[in-house]
């Protein structure tokens, strides 16, 4: 008795499946038209959230950017976003436009200009914290993410109550709550339009969106506009499709600032929009905060390197008080220079240092803190899994600081072997929403850090 032949339309679900997830992204996209069995193959396939990073250093841009994008789509992938840090030497808005070209115009695209790179080589698969004084050429991380029942949207800023507006409709529209789920952020220095639109977010979003980003950078986006600021905005999906899961995105902050001195209270003050120049004075006396009294005090240790940044940690009283941290500019005046805007008369004010030992401990810390949130989310019947990561590291840290590689990225990659991590060196990190320890619950917010490792992390359960 003759049998027909077996097509390929008559594989049950399951290997085809397995057939299909193992295409590229752009055969899978192909083999997603072929027909409704194969279809429902990839919906089945791309039912879960994938983040997919990888990293060039090829002399030639155009060379690197192919060398990135080939390796992020080289998994079945839908890109719902895209991150690209570009290090300082690179033309990074030939870069955006060669990414964006790649992937298409709809996919939202930011670049932003970094001082190094966290992640694997697209070539060796060998993974590092490079920082641009490590190498010359090109450096590139690409980081692409598809994240079913989420909806992604890239906001620029231009006035901070517009911004937050049209964070707060979005969100609105899609989860019926005005708190997006998530917020990546890139700004280009911390003033007054910056620092308004993040006190803003922190006043009126819930404790439970996380905001993370680079405050202190160039960047280029897909939509154009010339802005301060820009935004990836997060949003649970209230309409999205039966069998989807939930993504849910947490944060870690590793701290490497050691206080020095006394608490001092503002006393002056006056800005010119991108800067402030204040006076303060010590609490309970009237002994003035001065330039060479700050040099004394963050160089009374001998061990300390030559060119240290001096921070200022500003903490607001208010209905719910704040904290930001603000670079010393070291005049030699009575009247003090520091970066950004928002300090007002009567703040306490804090001196600050980087400190190698503060930033390891801190790193212990975070990795113990990852660890215990990893056996709580994978204990009991409500498993959840970690699919991706993504680190916004101070350039005052990285290998320079640590004397080893790779030291702030390892609680992401002990707890998380094998997951996908991908990250950039800052000047300024921004943090909100992070994990904490049950001694450090206290009713305080910092969003704008300095000299810390922001870890953002995602989490899938079925």
């Amino acid at each position: 008795m003759m049998t027909s032949p077996t097509s390929i339309d008559d594989l049950n679900i399951d290997l085809l499946g397995n057939i299909v997830g193992r295409l590229p992204a752009v055969h899978f996209a192909s083999a997603d038209c072929v027909s409704r069995s194969w279809n429902r193959a990839c919906r089945r396939v791309l039912s879960r959230p994938k983040l997919s990073s990888a990293c060039s250093f090829n002399p030639d841009l155009e060379v690197a950017v192919e060398s990135v994008v080939n390796k992020v789509l080289s998994v079945p992938i839908r890109p719902h976003f895209a991150i690209a840090s570009v290090c300082r030497e690179i033309d990074f808005p030939r870069a955006h436009q060669l990414i964006t070209e790649k992937l298409g115009s709809n996919v939202p695209v930011i670049t932003n200009c970094s001082r190094g790179v966290i992640g694997r080589d697209a070539i060796s698969d060998e993974f590092d914290e490079w920082e641009d004084y490590d190498r010359t050429g090109a450096i590139i991380m690409l980081m692409v993410g598809y994240l079913p029942g989420i909806k992604v949207k890239t906001i620029p800023l231009m006035k901070p109550s517009q911004f937050v507006k049209e964070i707060t409709a979005f969100s609105t529209s899609i989860s019926g709550c005005i708190s997006p789920a998530a917020i990546i952020m890139f700004s280009k220095h911390q003033g007054c339009v910056v620092t308004a639109a993040m006190e803003k977010m922190d006043h009126i979003m819930s404790p439970e969106t996380v905001i993370v980003g680079d405050y202190q950078c160039q960047f280029q986006h897909t939509i154009g506009r010339n802005c301060d600021a820009v935004a990836l905005v997060f949003v649970m999906d209230r309409n999205k499709p039966p069998g989807i899961g939930e993504t849910q995105f947490h944060a870690a902050l590793s701290s490497g600032l050691l206080p020095i001195g006394h608490a001092y209270k503002v006393t002056h003050v006056k800005d010119n929009g991108f800067q402030t120049w204040l006076i303060a004075r010590r609490e309970g006396s009237q002994e003035l905060l001065d330039a060479n009294t700050i040099w004394n005090l963050a160089y009374e240790d001998p061990g300390v390197p030559i060119e240290l940044r001096v921070y200022f940690g500003l903490e607001k009283d208010g209905r719910m008080t704040s904290f930001a941290f603000h670079e010393f500019f070291g005049d030699n005046a009575e009247s003090l220079r520091v970066g950004g805007i928002g300090i007002k008369k009567g703040d306490n004010l804090r001196l600050y240092r980087p400190d190698s030992t503060t930033a390891l401990s801190s790193i212990a810390n975070v990795s113990n803190q990852m660890r215990t949130f990893k056996q709580g989310r994978t204990s009991g019947g409500d498993k959840w899994e970690v699919f991706g990561g993504l680190i916004f590291n101070s350039c005052d840290r990285g290998k320079f600081v640590h004397g080893q590689p790779n030291v702030d990225s390892s609680p992401f990659l002990d707890n998380f072997p094998g997951v996908t991590l991908g990250g950039t060196f800052c000047f300024g990190e921004v943090g909100r929403g992070y994990i904490k320890d049950s001694q450090e619950q206290k009713l305080r917010h910092c969003c704008l850090h300095a000299s810390s490792a922001v870890y953002l992390i995602m989490s899938y359960r079925p």
